[in-house]
Order: C-alpha cells, then structure tokens, then sequence
C-alpha cells in the first residue's frame, strides 16, 4: 500500500494474481468465450473449434452463394460461387429454394464446420424485410441440408458467424457499415505469389485458375465471393488459432 498511486483493489488484484494464478486463467478463458458467443452461433466447445482440421466458409445474397474451403494451414482447397435463388419480391416458395439449394450444396466440399455470415440487417426497416426473409430462408435451408449428422450426433456442423466482428478484424468498417474487400483479396492473391510466407496461401497449381477467377469478376464486384474468403481467414484466425495476448496479459 505504500506503492505511490497503488488503490486498494489495484493492490488486492496484483496479490491474487501472484498467490492465485489460475483465477487469472480462468478470468481469461471467461472473457475468451465471452467474445467467441458474440462472435459465432451457436455456442462450440472450445476443444472443437481448436480441433478443426477444414472449413467450408458460406456467403449468400439476393443472387448468388459462394463458398472458399481452406485447411488449417490457410491453404484454400477450393474457392467457388453459383448464381443460385434470385429474390423474387413476394414469392417465398420453399420448395423453390430446396430446389435450387440443393444441387449447390451438393458441389460444397465435405469439412468439420460450414460457417455462415451473419448479416446485419436491421429489422427497424422495413424496405428489407423482403431481403431478410429471403436471407433467413436461405439460412435455415443451408443449416438443414449442411448439418446432416445432427440427429444422431446432436453436434452442430453449421455455425453462423457475425459480418461485422469479420469487418472489424480486417478494419473494412466505416462507422456501422462494411466496405469491400475486394482490394484485400486482391492482396492476397499477389503475396501467395510472391512471398515465402503469405497470410493465405493458394496451391500452385490452382492459384493461376483463382487469378483468372477474380479478374473475371472485377466487372461485377462479387462481394459474395470476396467475404467468404475473408471470413474463412477471420473463422481461423479470432476462432481457432490462439489470440494474442492483449496488453493488460504482460
């Protein structure tokens, strides 16, 4: 206590840390699943998600899906998007949808998670509720046919993961809206040709094939294509792979 400028609970704090370090841990590991709830839906054991050897990432609009698979390694096995259930303002036939779903999600590689964006959108407008019910649709369709275990197992294969914890990871935020990655894939693609140890890296004898993809698409902006990437790389890199210690850990 005769530490200039050390309060009380300052001192208590740093004498439990010392004779008790393993509530430090356990504080750490509460505020680490505290950001993982927020982050991804539904709740995984930690265990699992350390686990993970591959993951398909998923992300869908008002007319297409795209998907990247990548491996722990952040290889990505494959990287592929399909124009596929065109909103159609006030037409929500269900069978429609299981009709053009499927054959996608049968084109989807097989892997230990599928992860979807979360969108969003506000419900406090009402111009999107055509574009929400379209999207939620979408969503229970994918969480039915992906979760084909779910049963027997009662495990959760599909997770849903939030659009804007993966803005903010790659500092694409702009106040409360999401900007395009499109330049941060772009990024991507370059380093895997250039550096010994990129961030994503793309097999050789593919990476010419997802070259000429993206340069296909610079006309359209296909976002979709763009964020599943980007979100398969945040997946591993907030979920999976340890976070680094903040300030207050040294």
């Amino acid at each position: 206590m005769d530490v200039p400028l050390f309060q009380y609970k300052t001192t208590v704090q740093i004498c439990n840390s010392i004779l008790c370090p393993e509530t430090r841990v356990r504080k750490r590991k509460s505020q680490e699943n505290r950001l993982l709830r927020k982050l991804i839906k539904p709740e995984i054991e930690r265990e699992r998600l350390k686990a993970v050897n591959s993951i398909v990432s998923i992300v869908f609009g008002t007319r297409r899906i795209a998907w990247a698979h990548l491996d722990r390694k952040l290889t990505v096995l494959d990287w592929q998007h399909k124009e596929c259930c065109h909103l159609v303002r006030g037409t929500y036939t269900s069978s429609v949808y299981l009709e053009e779903i499927s054959p996608v999600v049968s084109k989807m590689p097989k892997a230990d998670f599928y992860v979807l964006e979360k969108t969003g959108l506000s419900l406090q407008n009402s111009t999107l509720f055509p574009i929400l019910l379209h999207l939620h649709i979408v969503e229970a369709m994918l969480y039915a046919l992906l979760n084909t275990t779910f049963a027997q197992s009662g495990q959760h294969q599909v997770l849903s993961m939030n659009r804007n914890a993966v803005g903010k990871h790659f500092q694409l935020m702009l106040g409360d809206s999401r900007t395009s990655g499109k330049e941060l894939v772009k990024q991507f693609l370059s380093d895997a040709a250039l550096k010994e140890e990129p961030r994503v890296f793309f097999p050789s004898d593919k990476i010419i094939h997802y070259r000429h993809m993206f340069s296909a698409t610079d006309q359209y902006r296909i976002e979709e294509l763009y964020d599943s990437l980007l979100q398969a790389v945040a997946f591993y890199e907030l979920a999976v792979f340890d976070p680094e210690p903040s300030n207050s850990d040294h």
